[in-house]
């Protein structure tokens, strides 16, 4: 009796619709697999990372992070009220990233500066290989998704540095990838509630991820198609998980020390936070004239170049990650990491015109001999911890900091807001005026008087009217330059870099 021959179909799997084929192509060996041209791409991506990284952890917040740390590690008590400063000291204070200092502060305890680098560098390498993935996955063409994440790398570097926000953006890639996961038929939300009670507790950027996740349910309750934008409503049973999922993700966003403070913070840093948002250059917006402005530009005019001319149908969720990507770089420059995040997946898809991988032309030999080069390359310019602090010692009164550390001011000190954290670590004796967390002084009107003293507008009233002793500033600021040349103020340290006046006659 004759078999009836098997109907081919796009729903089978290859080694159901050509057994033929399967048999040409026998399954790879593991040292195949990890010699690969697709892994050998993701090496490069990898060694690009590391290239592209400027080396320095010259980053102002970073200091009163490992303090956080330190007290928590110590007292198993999250920071609840301000005792670094006496400007604000007592004042309620939103720790709103305790947890992801921690991993920095371990960095610190076990290697030194090495190891906040370590930390630093090991987010951003999790964070852009995971983008890798996620246009892979998006375009299925290995090096359209090369290229669109080595674009990304350019984007990326706008927060190279030991910053808290990294852990935030690896928990965007990862619900990025649940959300993708879901959209091929594979369910993966319930880790979405766990990922955003972590997510809450590690940094505020949780706001974006819900925004996000609310973005890509409301769209699948769209049935249309607008010329090439199309959308499919979602069945009864996706629409059930995926309220069930956003409920359980709102709830656990308040298990955390804070409670219902720490879920709110984002809001009050939206609505409250004016001066903040005004004055901080990474929020200041995107610059056109400078090389990631111009790389994000290309990104966008060859999206749409490709979109015009491949004429590929666009789900309605990518258009909305789209327009939310490119609003948000181009309105702060800090978000231009998100937008790498957000557009690399979509470009890939337009850049499927490179060749497809193939494998039975791949050389294995050849791809572990470019990586075990790549991987030495990487070894042998691993920093020193000296070049890690160049620019520390450079724009910090790190030369002072012998000085600093036996100084016992008679009085209080009047220091410049990028320092505050690294007085705040270092030189503990100090009680700071104020440090980069801008939140707590602008409420007061810290802040405020902080700026226009800055801007030699009333500086004198303003160091009288806080009873401020000693003034700590670079040596080459505007008001260092005036205390100089006022026969009321001496100098009693100089460097080069940091100079230290103190008041002639008595405080007023």
């Amino acid at each position: 009796m004759l078999s009836q021959p098997v109907a081919t179909s796009k729903f089978l799997s290859p080694a159901v619709a050509s057994p033929a084929r399967s048999e040409a192509r026998p399954r790879a060996g593991w040292w195949q697999k990890v010699f690969s041209f697709p892994v050998l791409l993701a090496v490069v991506l990898g060694g690009s990372i590391f290239v592209f990284d400027s080396g320095s952890i010259a980053d102002p917040d970073i200091w009163w992070h490992l303090r956080n740390a330190e007290v928590f590690v110590q007292s198993h008590s999250v920071v609840h009220h301000d005792f670094y400063s006496f400007t604000a000291a007592g004042s309620r204070w939103i720790n709103e990233a305790w947890l992801g200092e921690l991993p920095y502060y371990f960095g610190w305890r076990w290697l030194g500066i090495r190891g906040v680098y370590l930390v630093m560098l090991a987010a951003v390498e999790l964070i852009l290989l995971g983008v890798f993935g996620l246009a892979y996955l998006s375009s299925k063409n290995v090096k359209a998704a090369f290229v669109a994440s080595w674009l990304a790398v350019w984007l990326a570097t706008v927060s190279f540095g030991p910053r808290t926000l990294l852990v935030g953006w690896i928990c965007l890639v990862a619900e990025l990838f649940i959300l993708a996961q879901f959209k091929r038929g594979r369910d993966l939300t319930w880790l979405l509630p766990p990922l955003f009670v972590l997510w809450a507790n590690l940094h505020g950027s949780w706001l974006i991820g819900m925004v996000l996740f609310v973005v890509f349910v409301a769209t699948g309750f769209v049935e249309a198609s607008w010329g090439r934008i199309e959308s499919s409503r979602w069945i009864p049973a996706q629409r059930t998980k995926l309220a069930m999922v956003g409920a359980l993700s709102v709830a656990g966003l308040f298990l955390n020390p804070y409670t219902y403070h720490l879920v709110f913070y984002p809001f009050n840093f939206a609505f409250r936070q004016r001066l903040n948002v005004n004055h901080v250059d990474e929020w200041m917006s995107l610059d056109f004239h400078g090389v990631r402005g111009k790389i994000l530009f290309g990104m966008l005019a060859v999206t749409i170049l490709l979109a015009l001319a491949r004429k590929r149908r666009w789900g309605l969720d990518q258009v909305g990650f789209l327009i939310i990507g490119y609003y948000a770089a181009m309105t702060y420059s800090r978000f231009l990491f998100l937008a790498a995040i957000l557009l690399t997946p979509i470009l890939a898809e337009e850049l499927d015109f490179f060749p497809h991988y193939r494998r039975e032309v791949d050389k294995p030999w050849l791809n572990g001999l470019l990586m075990v080069a790549i991987l030495a390359g990487c070894v042998w310019r691993f920093p020193s911890s000296a070049y890690l602090l160049r620019d520390t010692v450079r724009y910090y009164p790190v030369k002072a900091l012998p000085y600093l550390q036996q100084f016992r001011p008679a009085g209080r000190v009047f220091n410049d807001c990028l320092w505050g954290g690294y007085l705040t670590w270092n030189a503990r004796n100090i009680p700071v005026f104020i440090d980069s967390r801008i939140d707590i002084y602008e409420y007061n009107g810290v802040f405020a008087d902080y700026l226009d003293a800055m801007g030699i507008k009333n500086t004198l009233e303003i160091l009288d009217k806080y009873h401020i002793r000693y003034v700590l500033f670079p040596q080459e600021s505007p008001v260092a330059y005036l205390l100089g040349h006022n026969s009321g103020w001496k100098s009693n340290y100089q460097d080069g870099t940091t100079v230290l006046l103190e008041r002639m006659g008595p405080v007023p």
